[in-house]
């Protein structure tokens, strides 16, 4: 299935999903730079919420850019498998090389606001990430920072990762709810 039919398929399991799916088919519907950072009003990404090899934490970084922990994620830049680029998102921002899919599909949407900044000395606008979110699992536990965007990888039980991001609404509308909707794969 194409990524436009996997968001049509996506079974929002809130209100939040159910509204941020409707915002996201209509600008896919529109906008043939949907998948380019060109785009400064709004474009595709992609992240994962990463469970440890034992199950039992998830991968966290600590990004530069929000000064928070947070989940991997980035820029679709143009493709459209968005599962390949959040698996190379973790790989980048995490040096995590064996990543497997836990669940089958997109795990969670959301569309995320974005804070204009400074990037590479470009100033860049405020815009809106319509983010599609992947479950997966990492067969091996290598952990390397990405000093351009990340000054920390570490695990983290997943309240521990509730705790550490210092970003309410993604602590509230986001983590809590991959935390929760996670539990059913997870070893405790």
């Amino acid at each position: 299935m194409s990524i436009l039919e996997d968001i049509r398929a996506f079974v929002p399991g809130c209100e939040q999903e159910r509204r941020d799916r409707e915002a996201m088919l209509e600008f896919l519907a529109v906008h043939e730079d949907a998948f380019l950072r060109t785009n400064l009003t709004a474009h595709m990404t992609a992240s994962a919420w990463v469970l440890s090899r034992d199950r039992r934490r998830v991968v966290m970084v600590y990004h530069n850019l929000y000064r928070s922990w947070s989940w991997t994620g980035g820029h679709a830049d143009g493709g459209r498998d968005l599962l390949a680029v959040a698996m190379r998102e973790v790989t980048e921002e995490t040096g995590l090389r064996r990543l497997v899919p836990v669940t089958e599909g997109i795990f969670s949407l959301e569309c995320l606001t974005v804070d204009g900044h400074e990037k590479r000395g470009q100033y860049v606008p405020s815009h809106i990430h319509m983010n599609v979110t992947y479950l997966l699992a990492a067969e091996d536990d290598a952990l390397r920072e990405k000093p351009d965007e990340n000054s920390g990888v570490a695990w983290f039980t997943p309240e521990e990762a509730l705790a550490a991001s210092t970003e309410p609404w993604m602590v509230q509308r986001v983590y809590r709810k991959l935390v929760d909707r996670a539990a059913a794969y997870m070893k405790t």
